[in-house]
């Protein structure tokens, strides 16, 4: 029997992490049944005329999509699709059809159905269903168009355990080509869904409705083991939400990758909480088996400021950890956020300061900080919207949306110019540089504590002639 041809593709993007997602989702479908092609758009030269070689054969045509410029090609794309065969069935999914299942649908035309949360078994169910019947209207987690051109949304689904899912297979794609692109022998994994926490500026708890789930310690350690011996990586970048949600489960994946003598180092997410909740010797064996950097989201310095978010930490937690990161040479991103509504000058103040004690304690501990932009499905979202802003109302209006160079409206001009400096002198001033920046260093440190940023001369010299130099 002839294999159908299922076609994916991942949209371009300014990262090069491996499309987990298409590879989820491709992995959970019967090899004996179905090739899965993976284009990606930032990896393939001509992704178009790769898609036209299969899309008379493929069974149907799927793309991932996060909310912002990635939904740009993701049109471009689709449109081209369509045009080449027009009865080709088009799945979206990703966090942007999870937060506007029905509205995409309702802008494009070239969309037939729009995928919601966890997308394993949903994308299972309507393979089967185009390999059949045709018929998508009892599959939970979607939203379809019918034949009389009216728009459904399914019932939701519940998020499933991630031991049930077949292994990731990434012979779905080329890993070489993500290493050359990363510029590094760095493998991405996912080991779980969700997030428990309520954090009000995020869109997770809309997603996944507070639920998480993840794979279990052995299982997860013996995939690593044959990946490690199939790739030879030199780095696990761990995508989780929230990696560290259970202190047992990550010391024992920990011990297992010491025991089986896995030689490579890892990256992943946690929660200041979470991580003063463990023991010093807790984080000895994470570095032992491998550790070398912590996301850590402070989001900002002001506790006041941190209870509003609802992000149920304390301001001494991300010290904490911090404490005990510098004393184990682990890497930490601090990353901040300013400019929410309702933001005072003093939770800004507080901001400023704890970004700058965590940036001075060690040379690879570093706090970006973006500006906040209303993201769609977050509580702080839903409420600037009761009090009048507008949000985009289009999904090609969302395609332009910047969620990271630009400030929103809580941000006068003057705050922003101030930001943009500090970020530029903080980043420099505590960071490993050459000892050709040395004296420039010196200077940066001393406009840093004394926060002046007037006449940036030293910006201007490392911006004109150390352009192509990246700051640590």
């Amino acid at each position: 029997m002839k294999k159908r041809k299922i076609l994916l593709y991942n949209p371009i993007a300014v990262f090069f992490d491996m499309p987990l997602a298409l590879l989820a989702i491709g992995s959970v479908l019967d090899p004996e049944k179905y090739e899965v092609i993976i284009v990606d758009g930032r990896i393939d030269e001509n992704p178009l005329e790769t898609i036209e070689k299969h899309v008379d054969e493929a069974l149907c045509f799927g793309t991932t999509v996060l909310t912002g410029r990635p939904i740009k090609d993701a049109l471009a794309v689709t449109q081209a699709v369509k045009k080449m065969r027009k009865d080709i069935p088009v799945i979206w999914g990703g966090w942007h059809t999870s937060l506007f299942p029905k509205q995409t649908l309702k802008d494009e035309i070239c969309i037939d159905v729009t995928a919601q949360g966890q997308g394993e078994d949903t994308f299972k169910e309507l393979v089967e269903a185009y390999a059949t019947t045709g018929d998508v209207s009892e599959i939970k987690g979607i939203c379809y168009r019918n034949d009389e051109g009216e728009i459904v949304k399914n019932p939701p689904r519940v998020i499933v355990a991630m031991d049930t899912f077949a292994d990731i297979n990434y012979e779905l794609i080329d890993v070489e080509k993500y290493f050359e692109k990363k510029g590094r022998r760095q493998l991405d994994y996912i080991s779980s869904t969700g997030c428990y926490f309520r954090c009000t500026f995020c869109a997770d708890p809309f997603v996944y409705n507070r639920k998480w789930t993840a794979i279990s310690p052995e299982i997860m350690v013996n995939k690593l083991a044959e990946l490690h011996e199939k790739y030879q990586f030199t780095d696990l970048n761990l995508q989780d939400e929230t990696y560290f949600t259970y202190r047992d489960r990550v010391i024992e994946i920990s011990e297992r990758m010491i025991e089986k003598g896995l030689n490579f180092t890892w990256a992943a997410t946690m929660r200041a909480d979470q991580g003063s909740r463990m023991s010093v010797e807790d984080f000895k064996i994470c570095a032992k088996s491998g550790l070398r950097r912590l996301l850590i989201g402070v989001e900002s310095g002001s506790q006041e400021m941190m209870n509003w978010l609802k992000k149920d930490i304390k301001v001494e937690q991300v010290y904490m950890c911090a404490e005990r990161c510098k004393d184990l040479g682990i890497a930490v991103q601090f990353p901040f956020i300013v400019g929410f509504p309702e933001e005072t000058d003093k939770s800004i103040e507080e901001t400023v300061k704890v970004a700058l004690d965590l940036n001075s304690m060690h040379p690879n501990f570093h706090t970006p900080i973006f500006y906040f932009k209303p993201y769609p499905g977050t509580t702080i979202t839903d409420n600037v919207v009761k009090e009048g802003y507008k949000l985009p109302e289009t999904v090609h209006e969302w395609s332009d949306f910047d969620f990271v160079g630009s400030s929103g409206p809580w941000v006068s001009a003057e705050k922003y110019d101030f930001f943009e400096k500090f970020k530029f002198y903080l980043k420099f001033a505590y960071s490993n540089q050459k000892w050709i920046y040395k004296p420039l260093q010196l200077l940066a440190r001393w406009r840093c504590k004394h926060k002046y940023f007037n006449a940036p001369v030293e910006k201007k010299i490392v911006d004109k002639f150390f352009k192509k130099q990246q700051l640590a």
